[in-house]
């Protein structure tokens, strides 16, 4: 098997109604991560000093040093931009999710206390900053452990939520598999979606790299507290007139108490805040709150087939089928990069007609030749497949009259004798009196040209067969 693990269609053309609480138009989600004493600093046992997210330009780990300027920018985080933002959102009466780093959780009781009398949700940020990239699973495993076992010491219960930020290939697996209610640690959408591992089922709840401003802090960096408002105010803009035609969509806002706690930054939130609170159908709520919301309206649904990951025989004898009598096009379809992309009818159709049409004309011709003439002998003795009877009668082709009839046993016998293959039309797409007037127009074509129709015809065939069986 090869198989290629990314999803690459998620929700496709047509994503759920989110149905949003009061019919709201747009879910804003506000974070705050609190990373303040979490930070990679020789005092918490770490080699070097941080050098990531701060106001020293161009910083670099100190190996071995302190950095008293980069410990002073996390500070101002927990001693000054903390406070501003909690007196922010209080006032505005919106509920923050908090990405909490365990370590700096323990390092901030009087912080820790605030967010819990305001209502906030505490969710769990790691244990400490650092990467998780380079750790085996099962060490990543034991951090997150850890981690979970602090947060439930120092905050009085377990989080519910998991972002890790710095993740590696098996974070929201492992945090799946640790009970997490939801994870963020994707960027990949602008609903949640459900994914499982090993039977440990979870809620993603998509992250955002762009309306964050960790951007104030880094290379594709936001000039000024302007420009930070309004790439905010166009993305609420877009995503509220996706809301208003029927297509609601969650928005997420991080933000950072050393960064966007800082006085001149924080002006164009307040001015954001006070934009969206002048428009109805406005849902800003924690992420526990999307989760709960989310699991009511949206349980997860376990579709009766996946075909990238069905085992060879069982593929075959589900789609072997779609080409009419020609097994072999899904024995070959299987051993294709088959994903989360194959697992829908436009994606399965899309490998099977990559067999299709890769493969001799002498194997295509045999595929134009299993097909049964329209209205024809096959028809009448009601041998044909149930595919093909049942897309026969969606035309009125099992109800002819005898003049109509009369003129397919002519029609099909002067096609046939012509290109030595059975007239193939989609008949889905048609009427009965379409399909009849299709049949002199096609008759007038060179071989070439009807052989290429023929087989243009079998693949949208193909598609209605998929159609039938897969989302």
């Amino acid at each position: 098997m090869n198989r290629y693990p990314r999803n690459m269609i998620g929700y496709g053309p047509t994503p759920p109604d989110a149905k949003w609480p009061g019919g709201a138009k747009i879910a804003i989600s506000f974070v705050l991560n609190y990373e303040e004493g979490g930070e990679n600093n020789i005092l918490h046992g770490d080699p070097a000093s941080e050098a990531f997210l701060s106001e020293v330009i161009g910083a670099v780990p100190w190996e071995g040093k302190r950095h008293w300027n980069m410990e002073s920018v996390y500070e101002y985080g927990a001693r000054a931009g903390f406070w501003r933002l909690h007196r922010l959102f209080t006032d505005a009466g919106i509920p923050l999710t908090v990405y909490g780093v365990t370590d700096a959780l323990a390092r901030s009781p009087e912080q820790v206390w605030a967010m819990q009398e305001a209502g906030w949700e505490i969710a769990s940020h790691g244990k400490k900053w650092i990467e998780h990239k380079d750790m085996p699973e099962a060490e990543e495993r034991a951090v997150m452990e850890e981690a979970i076992a602090l947060h439930k010491e120092v905050v009085g219960e377990p989080p519910l939520g998991w972002y890790t930020g710095r993740c590696s290939m098996n974070t929201v697996k492992l945090a799946a598999e640790l009970g997490m209610k939801w994870v963020a640690d994707t960027i990949d959408d602008d609903l949640p979606h459900w994914e499982s591992y090993d039977n440990h089922e979870t809620l993603v709840i998509p992250y955002t790299m762009d309306t964050n401003d960790m951007r104030f802090a880094g290379p594709a960096t936001f000039g000024g507290q302007e420009e930070f408002y309004e790439y905010l105010k166009a993305t609420f803009d877009v995503l509220y007139a996706e809301g208003e035609a029927g297509s609601p969509k969650m928005f997420s806002i991080g933000m950072h108490c050393r960064l966007l706690g800082r006085p001149g930054r924080m002006a164009a939130l307040k001015k954001f805040i006070d934009y969206i609170q002048s428009h109805e159908g406005v849902w800003c709520p924690r992420r526990i709150d999307i989760a709960e919301h989310w699991a009511k309206e949206h349980p997860p649904v376990h579709p009766d087939m996946v075909p990238s990951q069905m085992e060879k025989d069982a593929f075959v004898a589900a789609f072997g089928s779609i080409y009419e009598h020609s097994p072999w096009i899904a024995e070959r379809a299987w051993e294709l990069e088959l994903g989360p992309v194959h697992d829908r009818a436009i994606g399965l159709w899309n490998a099977l007609a990559r067999i299709f049409r890769t493969a001799s004309e002498e194997e295509r011709l045999s595929v134009l030749t299993a097909h049964p003439d329209l209205a024809g002998k096959l028809a009448a003795a009601k041998r044909l497949t149930a595919e093909s009877s049942g897309e026969q009668a969606s035309a009125g082709l099992d109800a002819l009259t005898d003049e109509e009839r009369t003129f397919f046993e002519k029609a099909n016998a002067d096609y046939t004798a012509k290109f030595g293959f059975p007239f193939i039309i989609c008949v889905k797409d048609h009427t009965k009196a379409t399909i009849m007037e299709a049949f002199p127009e096609r008759i007038a074509h060179d071989r070439e040209t009807e052989f290429a129709e023929a087989c243009r015809q079998v693949e949208r065939i193909a598609y209605h067969r998929l159609k039938d069986l897969l989302p």
